[in-house]
Protein backbone atom coordinates (compact mmCIF):
# COMPACT_ATOMS: atom_id res chain seq x y z
CA UNK A 1 0.00 0.00 0.00
CA UNK A 2 1.39 3.42 -1.01
CA UNK A 3 2.26 5.94 1.71
CA UNK A 4 1.36 9.62 1.58
CA UNK A 5 3.34 12.31 3.39
CA UNK A 6 1.22 14.84 5.33
CA UNK A 7 2.92 18.23 5.72
CA UNK A 8 1.22 20.77 7.97
CA UNK A 9 1.44 24.55 7.97
CA UNK A 10 4.21 24.35 10.56
CA UNK A 11 6.13 21.84 8.43
CA UNK A 12 5.88 24.00 5.30
CA UNK A 13 7.01 27.13 7.18
CA UNK A 14 10.04 25.26 8.52
CA UNK A 15 11.06 23.86 5.14
CA UNK A 16 10.23 26.50 2.53
CA UNK A 17 12.89 29.16 1.99
CA UNK A 18 12.60 32.05 -0.49
CA UNK A 19 16.29 32.04 -1.40
CA UNK A 20 16.10 28.36 -2.33
CA UNK A 21 12.79 28.82 -4.13
CA UNK A 22 13.90 31.74 -6.32
CA UNK A 23 16.03 29.76 -8.82
CA UNK A 24 13.43 26.98 -8.90
CA UNK A 25 10.76 29.50 -9.88
CA UNK A 26 13.04 30.74 -12.64
CA UNK A 27 13.11 27.18 -13.97
CA UNK A 28 9.34 26.86 -13.53
CA UNK A 29 8.52 30.00 -15.53
CA UNK A 30 11.05 29.11 -18.23
CA UNK A 31 9.52 25.65 -18.50
CA UNK A 32 6.02 27.11 -18.66
CA UNK A 33 7.01 29.32 -21.60
CA UNK A 34 7.47 26.09 -23.59
CA UNK A 35 4.35 24.41 -22.22
CA UNK A 36 2.31 21.75 -23.90
CA UNK A 37 -0.43 21.89 -21.23
CA UNK A 38 -2.24 25.12 -20.39
CA UNK A 39 -2.59 26.06 -16.72
CA UNK A 40 -6.16 25.97 -15.41
CA UNK A 41 -7.70 28.15 -12.70
CA UNK A 42 -11.31 27.54 -11.77
CA UNK A 43 -13.15 29.84 -9.38
CA UNK A 44 -15.79 27.95 -7.39
CA UNK A 45 -18.67 30.25 -6.40
CA UNK A 46 -20.23 29.86 -2.97
CA UNK A 47 -23.85 30.56 -1.95
CA UNK A 48 -25.02 33.93 -0.69
CA UNK A 49 -24.90 32.65 2.88
CA UNK A 50 -21.06 32.70 2.69
CA UNK A 51 -19.27 35.98 3.54
CA UNK A 52 -19.00 38.56 0.76
CA UNK A 53 -16.11 37.83 -1.58
CA UNK A 54 -15.61 34.26 -0.38
CA UNK A 55 -14.99 31.56 -2.94
CA UNK A 56 -13.09 28.40 -3.66
CA UNK A 57 -10.47 27.89 -6.32
CA UNK A 58 -8.85 24.93 -8.05
CA UNK A 59 -5.44 25.47 -9.70
CA UNK A 60 -3.93 22.72 -11.86
CA UNK A 61 -1.93 21.06 -13.28
CA UNK A 62 1.44 22.04 -11.82
CA UNK A 63 4.04 20.77 -14.30
CA UNK A 64 7.76 21.48 -14.67
CA UNK A 65 10.08 19.67 -17.05
CA UNK A 66 12.33 17.33 -15.09
CA UNK A 67 10.09 16.97 -12.01
CA UNK A 68 8.35 13.55 -11.95
CA UNK A 69 5.24 14.86 -10.22
CA UNK A 70 2.34 17.27 -10.68
CA UNK A 71 0.18 19.34 -8.35
CA UNK A 72 -3.48 20.15 -7.93
CA UNK A 73 -4.29 22.92 -5.44
CA UNK A 74 -7.65 23.50 -3.78
CA UNK A 75 -7.96 26.81 -1.91
CA UNK A 76 -10.64 28.78 -0.16
CA UNK A 77 -10.45 32.58 -0.16
CA UNK A 78 -12.23 34.46 2.62
CA UNK A 79 -11.31 38.17 2.61
CA UNK A 80 -11.23 39.54 6.12
CA UNK A 81 -10.42 36.21 7.75
CA UNK A 82 -7.03 35.38 9.24
CA UNK A 83 -5.64 33.65 7.34
CA UNK A 84 -7.61 34.68 4.27
CA UNK A 85 -6.42 31.72 2.20
CA UNK A 86 -6.66 28.12 3.38
CA UNK A 87 -6.36 24.89 1.46
CA UNK A 88 -4.18 22.02 0.33
CA UNK A 89 -1.70 21.20 -2.39
CA UNK A 90 -1.88 17.62 -3.63
CA UNK A 91 1.42 16.31 -4.96
CA UNK A 92 0.97 13.32 -7.27
CA UNK A 93 3.44 11.00 -8.96
CA UNK A 94 3.49 11.80 -12.68
CA UNK A 95 3.96 8.19 -13.72
CA UNK A 96 1.42 6.42 -11.53
CA UNK A 97 -0.83 9.15 -10.16
CA UNK A 98 -0.04 8.03 -6.61
CA UNK A 99 -0.61 10.71 -3.97
CA UNK A 100 2.90 11.51 -2.74
CA UNK A 101 2.02 14.29 -0.33
CA UNK A 102 -0.66 16.62 1.00
CA UNK A 103 0.68 20.05 1.94
CA UNK A 104 -0.99 22.97 3.68
CA UNK A 105 -1.29 25.63 0.98
CA UNK A 106 -1.56 28.96 2.81
CA UNK A 107 2.08 29.75 3.51
CA UNK A 108 3.21 27.97 0.34
CA UNK A 109 0.91 30.16 -1.79
CA UNK A 110 2.06 33.38 -0.15
CA UNK A 111 5.73 32.42 -0.43
CA UNK A 112 5.65 31.35 -4.06
CA UNK A 113 3.67 34.48 -4.99
CA UNK A 114 6.01 36.87 -3.19
CA UNK A 115 9.06 35.14 -4.60
CA UNK A 116 7.65 35.40 -8.14
CA UNK A 117 7.39 39.16 -7.60
CA UNK A 118 11.06 39.20 -6.61
CA UNK A 119 11.95 37.17 -9.70
CA UNK A 120 10.22 39.76 -11.87
CA UNK A 121 12.13 42.55 -10.10
CA UNK A 122 15.42 40.72 -10.53
CA UNK A 123 14.75 40.55 -14.26
CA UNK A 124 12.93 43.83 -14.97
CA UNK A 125 13.63 46.43 -12.26
CA UNK A 126 16.54 48.83 -12.58
CA UNK A 127 19.64 47.54 -10.77
CA UNK A 128 19.65 50.62 -8.52
CA UNK A 129 15.95 50.38 -7.59
CA UNK A 130 15.70 50.80 -3.83
CA UNK A 131 12.54 52.69 -2.88
CA UNK A 132 9.54 50.38 -2.47
CA UNK A 133 5.88 51.40 -2.30
CA UNK A 134 3.84 48.61 -0.75
CA UNK A 135 0.08 48.88 -1.24
CA UNK A 136 -1.65 46.32 0.96
CA UNK A 137 -0.26 45.63 4.43
CA UNK A 138 -1.22 41.97 4.69
CA UNK A 139 0.53 38.61 4.67
CA UNK A 140 1.21 38.77 0.95
CA UNK A 141 2.76 42.21 1.25
CA UNK A 142 5.06 40.92 3.97
CA UNK A 143 6.11 37.98 1.81
CA UNK A 144 6.79 40.28 -1.10
CA UNK A 145 8.92 42.57 1.07
CA UNK A 146 10.94 39.62 2.36
CA UNK A 147 11.55 38.22 -1.11
CA UNK A 148 12.43 41.56 -2.71
CA UNK A 149 15.28 41.96 -0.24
CA UNK A 150 16.91 38.98 -1.95
CA UNK A 151 17.24 40.77 -5.29
CA UNK A 152 17.44 44.49 -4.52
CA UNK A 153 19.03 46.55 -1.75
CA UNK A 154 16.05 48.37 -0.32
CA UNK A 155 16.70 51.85 1.02
CA UNK A 156 13.19 52.86 1.99
CA UNK A 157 9.73 51.31 2.16
CA UNK A 158 6.43 53.21 2.29
CA UNK A 159 3.29 51.27 3.18
CA UNK A 160 -0.37 52.10 2.58
CA UNK A 161 -3.49 50.18 3.46
CA UNK A 162 -7.15 51.19 3.33
CA UNK A 163 -7.77 49.71 6.81
CA UNK A 164 -6.99 52.31 9.45
CA UNK A 165 -3.92 51.46 11.51
CA UNK A 166 -2.91 48.44 9.47
CA UNK A 167 0.03 50.15 7.72
CA UNK A 168 1.35 51.37 11.08
CA UNK A 169 1.06 47.85 12.51
CA UNK A 170 2.87 46.43 9.48
CA UNK A 171 5.73 48.89 9.91
CA UNK A 172 6.13 48.00 13.58
CA UNK A 173 6.10 44.28 12.85
CA UNK A 174 8.39 44.20 9.82
CA UNK A 175 10.49 47.35 10.09
CA UNK A 176 13.39 45.87 12.03
CA UNK A 177 13.87 42.93 9.65
CA UNK A 178 13.70 45.09 6.51
CA UNK A 179 17.10 46.65 7.11
CA UNK A 180 15.86 50.09 6.07
CA UNK A 181 13.22 52.65 7.14
CA UNK A 182 9.68 51.28 6.78
CA UNK A 183 7.09 54.04 7.10
CA UNK A 184 3.31 54.31 6.77
CA UNK A 185 1.93 56.49 3.98
CA UNK A 186 -1.29 58.51 4.06
CA UNK A 187 -2.43 57.52 0.56
CA UNK A 188 -1.57 55.49 -2.50
CA UNK A 189 -0.15 58.63 -4.12
CA UNK A 190 2.05 59.36 -1.12
CA UNK A 191 3.37 55.81 -1.03
CA UNK A 192 4.10 55.65 -4.76
CA UNK A 193 5.62 59.15 -5.08
CA UNK A 194 9.10 58.64 -6.56
CA UNK A 195 9.11 54.89 -5.89
CA UNK A 196 11.07 52.72 -8.30
CA UNK A 197 9.48 49.51 -6.99
CA UNK A 198 5.71 49.30 -6.51
CA UNK A 199 4.05 46.19 -5.10
CA UNK A 200 0.26 45.99 -4.93
CA UNK A 201 -1.23 43.17 -2.88
CA UNK A 202 -4.88 44.00 -2.32
CA UNK A 203 -8.43 42.66 -2.61
CA UNK A 204 -9.45 45.67 -4.72
CA UNK A 205 -12.30 45.40 -7.21
CA UNK A 206 -11.58 48.83 -8.73
CA UNK A 207 -8.37 50.00 -10.47
CA UNK A 208 -6.52 52.50 -8.28
CA UNK A 209 -2.98 52.71 -9.67
CA UNK A 210 -2.90 55.09 -12.64
CA UNK A 211 -0.18 56.11 -15.07
CA UNK A 212 0.10 59.56 -13.50
CA UNK A 213 1.31 58.04 -10.22
CA UNK A 214 4.20 56.05 -11.70
CA UNK A 215 7.72 57.48 -11.75
CA UNK A 216 9.87 57.00 -14.85
CA UNK A 217 11.83 53.78 -14.55
CA UNK A 218 9.51 52.21 -11.99
CA UNK A 219 8.85 48.49 -11.85
CA UNK A 220 5.30 47.58 -10.80
CA UNK A 221 4.33 44.20 -9.36
CA UNK A 222 0.58 43.62 -9.21
CA UNK A 223 -0.81 40.42 -7.73
CA UNK A 224 -4.28 41.33 -6.49
CA UNK A 225 -6.15 40.79 -9.76
CA UNK A 226 -6.18 37.00 -9.75
CA UNK A 227 -9.83 36.26 -10.49
CA UNK A 228 -12.72 37.93 -12.34
CA UNK A 229 -13.95 41.11 -10.69
CA UNK A 230 -10.64 42.15 -9.11
CA UNK A 231 -8.48 44.99 -10.42
CA UNK A 232 -5.57 47.18 -9.30
CA UNK A 233 -4.10 48.78 -12.46
CA UNK A 234 -5.88 51.30 -14.66
CA UNK A 235 -5.87 50.90 -18.42
CA UNK A 236 -3.62 53.94 -18.88
CA UNK A 237 -1.07 52.53 -16.42
CA UNK A 238 -0.91 49.29 -18.41
CA UNK A 239 -0.63 51.13 -21.72
CA UNK A 240 2.18 53.32 -20.35
CA UNK A 241 4.26 50.39 -19.19
CA UNK A 242 5.92 47.36 -20.74
CA UNK A 243 3.33 44.85 -19.55
CA UNK A 244 4.45 41.35 -18.62
CA UNK A 245 2.16 38.64 -17.26
CA UNK A 246 2.53 35.04 -16.18
CA UNK A 247 -0.08 33.74 -18.66
CA UNK A 248 -1.66 35.65 -21.54
CA UNK A 249 -4.97 33.81 -21.53
CA UNK A 250 -5.47 34.07 -17.78
CA UNK A 251 -4.42 37.73 -17.72
CA UNK A 252 -7.34 38.50 -20.02
CA UNK A 253 -9.84 36.09 -18.48
CA UNK A 254 -9.27 36.94 -14.81
CA UNK A 255 -6.15 39.08 -14.42
CA UNK A 256 -4.98 42.67 -14.72
CA UNK A 257 -5.72 42.96 -18.44
CA UNK A 258 -9.34 41.90 -18.09
CA UNK A 259 -9.73 43.93 -14.90
CA UNK A 260 -8.71 47.07 -16.81
CA UNK A 261 -11.05 46.32 -19.73
CA UNK A 262 -8.21 45.62 -22.19
CA UNK A 263 -7.42 42.72 -24.48
CA UNK A 264 -4.34 40.62 -25.23
CA UNK A 265 -2.87 43.26 -27.52
CA UNK A 266 -1.80 45.18 -24.38
CA UNK A 267 0.51 42.31 -23.34
CA UNK A 268 4.18 42.55 -24.29
CA UNK A 269 5.33 39.15 -23.04
CA UNK A 270 5.00 36.43 -20.45
CA UNK A 271 7.67 36.38 -17.77
CA UNK A 272 8.75 32.91 -18.90
CA UNK A 273 9.44 34.23 -22.41
CA UNK A 274 11.75 36.89 -21.00
CA UNK A 275 13.50 34.41 -18.70
CA UNK A 276 13.97 32.06 -21.65
CA UNK A 277 15.43 34.98 -23.67
CA UNK A 278 12.70 34.72 -26.28
CA UNK A 279 12.02 38.44 -25.71
CA UNK A 280 14.14 41.18 -24.15
CA UNK A 281 13.16 42.64 -20.80
CA UNK A 282 13.89 46.23 -19.79
CA UNK A 283 15.72 48.08 -22.59
CA UNK A 284 15.74 51.62 -21.15
CA UNK A 285 16.26 52.91 -17.59
CA UNK A 286 13.27 55.24 -18.00
CA UNK A 287 10.83 52.51 -19.03
CA UNK A 288 7.99 51.62 -16.70
CA UNK A 289 7.83 47.84 -16.46
CA UNK A 290 4.85 45.94 -15.07
CA UNK A 291 4.54 42.35 -13.94
CA UNK A 292 0.99 41.29 -13.13
CA UNK A 293 0.38 37.77 -11.91
CA UNK A 294 -2.66 35.58 -11.46
CA UNK A 295 -0.51 32.74 -10.09
CA UNK A 296 0.31 29.50 -11.88
CA UNK A 297 0.21 25.88 -10.84
CA UNK A 298 3.84 25.42 -11.88
CA UNK A 299 4.77 27.80 -9.04
CA UNK A 300 2.93 25.49 -6.63
CA UNK A 301 4.87 22.52 -7.95
CA UNK A 302 8.22 24.29 -7.61
CA UNK A 303 7.47 25.08 -3.97
CA UNK A 304 5.80 21.76 -3.13
CA UNK A 305 8.59 19.68 -4.65
CA UNK A 306 11.22 21.67 -2.73
CA UNK A 307 9.33 21.08 0.53
CA UNK A 308 8.72 17.41 -0.29
CA UNK A 309 12.39 16.73 -1.06
CA UNK A 310 13.55 18.42 2.15
CA UNK A 311 10.87 16.70 4.24
CA UNK A 312 11.92 13.27 3.03
CA UNK A 313 15.59 14.04 3.63
CA UNK A 314 14.97 15.34 7.16
CA UNK A 315 12.23 12.93 8.17
CA UNK A 316 9.66 15.71 8.59
CA UNK A 317 5.90 15.09 8.34
CA UNK A 318 3.53 12.21 9.01
CA UNK A 319 3.35 9.21 6.70
CA UNK A 320 -0.06 7.56 6.35
CA UNK A 321 -1.60 4.88 4.19
CA UNK A 322 -4.00 7.25 2.49
CA UNK A 323 -5.15 5.08 -0.40
CA UNK A 324 -4.80 1.56 -1.75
Amino acid sequence: MAETLILTHRDVVALLDAAELLPRLRTAFTSYAKRTVQAQRHVVPLPASAPAGANGMVIAPGLIAGIPAFTVKVNTKYPGQAPAIRGVVLLNDLGSGALLAVLDSGYLTAMRTGTAMALSAEELARPDAGTLALIGAGVQGAMGLRALRLVRRLERVRVFDTVAGKAEEFCREHGAAAGCPVEPAASVAAAVDGADLVLTATWSTRPFLGADLLAPGAHVMSLGADQPGKAELTADAIRRGVFVCDDRTLAVEMGAIGGAGLDASAIYAELGEILAHAKPGRTDPAQVTIFASVGLACQDLAAAWLVYEKARKRGVGQRIEFSA
